[in-house]
């Protein structure tokens, strides 16, 4: 009762005029960026990050939370439209979804994709009101041995299911924790990578790092395979679904929610697996399974349901322990940061209006993007036909706005245009974007709980090992050795759920390009990575 008290709270904070209008803007946003192929939530919430200093921290947060979802709804387009997610976690989402439009249902698939997020949403952001408080009240207790145990698991986890390869995650990885060293150290003052540059001494800036990454490397990737042939894009009806439709498809939703929520909750979490796990358990339990492949709608309405639940999901891990489990999180982890609030156990007591304002808006924000949906499908269509050239060119000048206007320093557009090289290496050879971008912002933050358990101990090393590290150490572990347990065992013992994923999405790629969850990074072009191989305008849907 105690945090439904504090929702209805909440609901006073997100309803004032100024409040709900950033959170219609954000919403907006979100659906509109989330349907362009290759610029996702992350990247925007990064763009507009120097634009919000001057706004109120709670208005702020309430918007880029909009963008967050909003960027979901639209992903699911391009996916359904163009068989191109507009962000990875809606890669599942084309197998099935782009089969329907090709198959004259178009409208009925963006309307199942739509009210399914919107009936999963809703339910996880009433979970993730019910469960923070008590996550919170736990983490309270949490030494800080414990918390850097968390945050390793984040890094090994987050590099572990990401990118094409485990070699690739934990290079990017190591990219961003060595960006995130540079400066001076904290405890001893003295100055690390800066090559006597003195401008470096303070550190990079967290938005020129995020900005660079996303932004200019996803505009030199872009330039580098531009095509001008026009994309050609599958009309839109009116989005309306069948009684049989709805029957098929209630199930589905409410599935999804089970299986997304936990997994976005987990501090190693994401959409990306869960999706390809309700895919197979919807083929599972379906009763027309002939039909996947060929446009079957639980296709859609499962994984798109476990989207958007995973995203509610993701913001407990946000909230209670301050560590993201997205890029758009993870941005966001920076911009609560930067209004010197540091999210974690005592968040809730310190800044509830914020927190429960921002849990209230998010329920504001599904019913705003089920109403913008539906109705507005064949205008976030036509969005799919601006030229890649205008449109990027309007992003690198923006990004270049907005990292000049972090420090009014001109040395910092030279580092923009150094990192942004940086990402189009990434994209270019297979390195996911997610976890560089994590170890910019929480490597020095492991590095500072690391240092207060081993002062806690004097200096010796059995002081990072308490009961909860243990544990944590051990799943570290199993994660790590995980590879090698699967090849001794028996071929069928070996985690079968997700076993049948890869092979599901494996007979997908032969029938509409698809790639397999391992090598997915190789073709997507979002916040989470975008190597080679991918080609944006080319007007031809060879799959995401």
């Amino acid at each position: 009762m105690g945090a439904l008290t504090d929702l209805a709270g909440g609901f006073a904070t997100a309803l004032t005029p100024t409040n709900l209008m950033f959170a219609l803007l954000g919403v907006l946003l979100g659906t509109a960026i989330g349907v362009l192929p290759g610029i996702g939530p992350a990247m925007t919430v990064a763009l507009l990050l120097p634009l919000t200093r001057s706004l109120d921290v709670t208005s702020a947060i309430i918007m880029f939370a909009g963008i967050y979802y909003g960027g979901m709804y639209g992903g699911s387009t391009t996916s359904i439209l163009l068989n191109t997610p507009g962000e990875s976690a809606s890669v599942v989402t084309a197998i099935e979804g782009n089969k329907m439009a090709r198959a004259g249902r178009a409208a009925q698939a963006l309307a199942t994709a739509a009210i399914g997020s919107f009936v999963a949403g809703t339910i996880a952001t009433l979970l993730l009101a019910l469960v923070a408080p008590t996550v919170a009240d736990l983490a309270v207790e949490v030494s800080p041995a414990d918390t850097f145990a968390i945050m390793v698991l984040a890094f090994i986890a987050v590099t572990s299911v990401l990118g094409s390869s485990r070699v690739r995650g934990l290079a990017a990885l190591g990219l961003g924790l060595t960006i995130g060293l540079i400066g001076i150290d904290r405890t001893s003052g003295q100055q690390r990578l800066t090559f006597g540059i003195p401008q470096l001494a303070d550190g990079i800036d967290v938005i020129v790092v995020a900005v660079g990454l996303f932004a200019v490397g996803e505009a030199l990737w872009t330039a580098a395979h531009l095509r001008r042939r026009p994309i050609d894009v599958i009309p839109v009806g009116n989005p309306r679904m069948s009684g049989e439709d709805w029957r098929r498809s209630w199930k589905p939703w409410l599935r999804g929610t089970a299986i997304g929520f936990p997994f976005g909750a987990v501090p190693a979490g994401g959409a990306e697996i869960p999706t390809f796990l309700s895919y197979v358990t919807e083929k599972r339990l379906s009763k027309k399974p002939e039909e996947f492949g060929k446009g079957a709608i639980e296709g859609v309405a499962g994984p798109e349901a476990t989207n958007n639940a995973s995203a509610a999901g993701g913001l407990v891990p946000l909230l209670t322990l301050g560590i993201p489990t997205t890029a758009t999180a993870a941005v966001m982890l920076y911009a609560i940061q930067s209004y010197g609030i540091e999210p974690g156990p005592r968040l809730f007591e310190t800044e509830p209006e914020l927190v429960w304002g921002l849990i209230a808006s998010l329920f504001i924000g599904n019913t705003a993007l089920l109403l913008l949906n539906l109705p507005l499908a064949p205008l976030w269509a036509r969005l799919l036909r601006i030229p890649r050239s205008y449109l990027y060119a309007g992003i690198l000048f923006f990004a270049s706005l907005g990292a000049y206007a972090a420090n009014a320093s001109s040395f910092d557009l030279i580092l923009l245009l150094v990192i942004g090289a940086l990402g189009f290496t990434m994209r270019r050879y297979g390195l996911p974007l997610l976890p560089a971008i994590i170890g910019v912002i929480l490597g020095p933050y492991a590095e500072e709980e690391l240092r207060q358990a081993l002062q806690i101990s004097n200096g010796q090393l059995d002081g990072l090992v308490t009961p909860m590290s243990t544990i944590v150490y051990v799943i570290v572990a199993l994660v790590l050795l995980w590879p090698l347990v699967r090849l001794a065992l028996p071929r069928k013992a070996a985690v079968p759920v997700l076993a049948e994923a890869v092979h599901e999405i494996e007979e997908a790629h032969h029938h509409t390009g698809l790639t397999t969850a391992v090598s997915v990074e190789r073709h997507v072009g979002d916040h989470v990575g975008d190597p080679a191989g991918r080609k944006p305008d080319s007007g031809e849907p060879s799959g995401p």
